[in-house]
């Protein structure tokens, strides 16, 4: 592998067409499971995991309809790039926006997400169409093992490095301070970013904060009793997953990169059960959205290495040093659906600036996908709170 060493260089995304008839091949010719023993009216009818049903169309669909090169051209306006940083290319998106008071800002994406949960925003952000609404330089790098960013081949790229690569990939780009956001692992990211390099972090946005371990439950209203147990059982019951990809990433990673439909299944499961949905998550995310996603994956062959972000960073809940504090400003987003929802007096023990605290009455696990035009106003205003507090 030839590094570009401290050279920024356009990227464009080039798929070519036998990849792609390799796809539909794989598609066309894959064995599937017999239907689930759950009775296809039963309200919970997902509980053991994708419907054959709700799979075989979405396999049809990704074969015969859907249009990848879509995506692609999407991404080639957006501005793609690749940089090398602490010996390893990384790829990103970045607009920089044409307003002379624009802020620098990072978004951090996670797992199964990809820098797909932010292209239909950051022209928005780049560019606002309301003159009134901020304006920031948008920068949303693909994690370490994802996307076109380069696949690790040692071990040790778990969430502190990653923040650190960060820094040194602004700061290439010129900006030498900058806000940051994140979700998921990319909230993990965004959480270690604040707490390492407050003189570069101007102020965070998260929908993913993590408190210390072993807090006390006294004085946490019942509500809030509620978030640490469903955070808890979520772990408990349905986190075979992480626990999987934190152990044993190599072995599941054969199926992801082998199968495509194993691979669509294993992360439209995740879809449907992080979303603030009823039955699919195709009900406020649109099948092309969630197959760009999945698309992404396959053609990069990401699998095996995306999911090793787990065991680089041990997987679970309290992923994040428990002695790390943020006291940068902050604002703090929990949707109802989220799989992990932090109390906010547990909150406060790590994050000491909360200056912005939101619980929209909707919204799961992926919102920018699920409610992109509250997403885009929360994350505007969460923002325009940390820089007047900055």
């Amino acid at each position: 592998m030839i590094l570009l060493a401290d050279r920024i260089e356009p990227w464009q995304t080039q798929t070519s067409e036998a990849d792609l008839d390799d796809l539909r091949r794989r598609l066309d010719t894959a064995r599937l499971p017999e239907r689930e023993t759950v009775d296809v009216a039963d309200p919970d009818r997902w509980r053991q995991g994708v419907p054959l049903a709700d799979l075989t169309e979405t396999v049809e669909y990704w074969r015969t309809a859907y249009d990848w090169r879509s995506c692609e051209d999407r991404l080639n306006r957006i501005g793609q790039y690749r940089t090398a940083v602490d010996g390893l290319d990384i790829h990103f998106l970045h607009h920089r926006s044409s307003r002379p008071d624009a802020v620098p800002l990072i978004l951090t994406h996670g797992w199964p997400g990809s820098i797909v949960e932010f292209i239909d925003l950051i022209d928005e952000l780049a560019e606002p169409v309301d003159p009134g609404a901020p304006a920031f330089h948008v920068v949303a790098p693909s994690l370490p093992g994802f996307g076109y960013s380069g696949k690790p081949t040692g071990t040790g790229w778990g969430v502190e490095r990653i923040a650190a690569a960060w820094v040194t990939l602004m700061d290439r780009l010129g900006y030498g301070t900058f806000l940051a956001h994140g979700g998921d692992w990319g909230g993990v990211v965004t959480t270690v970013l604040a707490g390492r390099f407050p003189n570069h972090v101007l102020g965070i946005h998260t929908t993913l904060a993590q408190a210390p371990p072993g807090l006390s439950r006294d004085g946490l209203t019942a509500a809030e009793r509620r978030w640490a147990d469903d955070t808890r059982n979520f772990y408990l019951q349905r986190g075979a997953y992480a626990r999987q990809q934190a152990t044993r990433p190599q072995t599941i990673g054969y199926a992801l990169v082998d199968s495509p439909v194993g691979l669509l299944a294993w992360i439209v499961d995740k879809f449907a059960e992080w979303t603030d949905t009823e039955d699919s998550p195709f009900e406020t995310i649109s099948r092309d959205r969630i197959l760009d996603d999945v698309t992404l994956y396959w053609l990069t062959r990401t699998g095996a290495s995306a999911a090793r972000i787990y065991h680089e960073s041990h997987g679970g809940v309290n992923t994040v040093d428990p002695q790390l504090r943020v006291d940068v400003p902050t604002a703090i987003t929990i949707y109802p659906r989220d799989i992990e929802k932090c109390p906010r007096p547990w909150a406060r023990e790590r994050y000491s600036r909360i200056v912005r605290w939101t619980e929209p009455p909707t919204g799961g696990h992926f919102p920018s996908l699920e409610v992109p035009h509250y997403f885009l106003d929360d994350l505007r205003r969460g923002l325009a709170a940390v820089l007047a507090d900055a």
